[in-house]
């Protein structure tokens, strides 16, 4: 009876792990695809009543043209001239915005480099004994200390802002994101980080 238990437990959640992320993706796929159709839906409009198409072709044209200015966006920027239209831009008005900043560097920590966020990967000692923390460098801009953040786990937008001084900073050659799914994994993984930490102090 107890191995029925077992099985049948086991069984169910191995199938809800793998049918939840699933169910999750359809949801966010789902959500992206209104919202996308809801902004685009003034230029589909202009497509339907100018050239006289469908709805659906009207709004695959407009996601197109939309990426197209996009890619057009990005072909500027690469030249030095858009950087510095765009550098002027976010100096003199963007960066006056409230909120532009977070938003931008979050933006960059999703689809871009993690490392504009987080400079780095370290064990750190908030306590100042033996107990190691994993966390990410934030900033190093002022003398004795070191700015950290530590995540809560297993949601890792949560956490707490550390200046901890340098002595308790272990500084790791770790990948940011590998040390993110240790975070994500209540601590899985973890092993690979304090190895690091030996070969530095060997």
């Amino acid at each position: 009876m107890e191995k029925l238990k077992a099985f049948l437990r086991t069984t169910f959640l191995g199938g809800f792990l793998i049918v939840l992320p699933v169910i999750l993706l359809i949801f966010v796929l789902d959500w992206f695809f209104n919202f996308l159709t809801d902004k685009i839906r003034p230029v589909t409009n202009i497509l339907v009543e100018t050239a006289k198409l469908n709805e659906l072709v009207a709004s695959a044209a407009a996601l197109i043209i939309i990426l197209l200015l996009f890619f057009i966006v990005g072909l500027i920027v690469r030249t030095s001239l858009g950087r510095y239209v765009i550098g002027f831009l976010e100096e003199k008005i963007l960066k006056r915005v409230p909120l532009y900043k977070i938003i931008k560097d979050t933006v960059l920590h999703l689809f871009g480099d993690e490392k504009l966020i987080f400079k780095g990967v370290a064990l750190v000692k908030p306590f100042g004994n033996d107990t190691l923390v994993t966390a990410f460098i934030t900033d190093e801009s002022f003398e004795g200390y070191t700015t950290v953040f530590i995540p809560s786990a297993p949601a890792p937008t949560g956490g707490y802002i550390y200046h901890i001084k340098n002595e308790f900073v272990i500084k790791l050659d770790y990948p940011v994101e590998e040390a993110m799914r240790t975070v994500l994994s209540l601590g899985g993984g973890s092993g690979k980080l304090l190895n690091k930490m030996n070969e530095k102090k060997s």
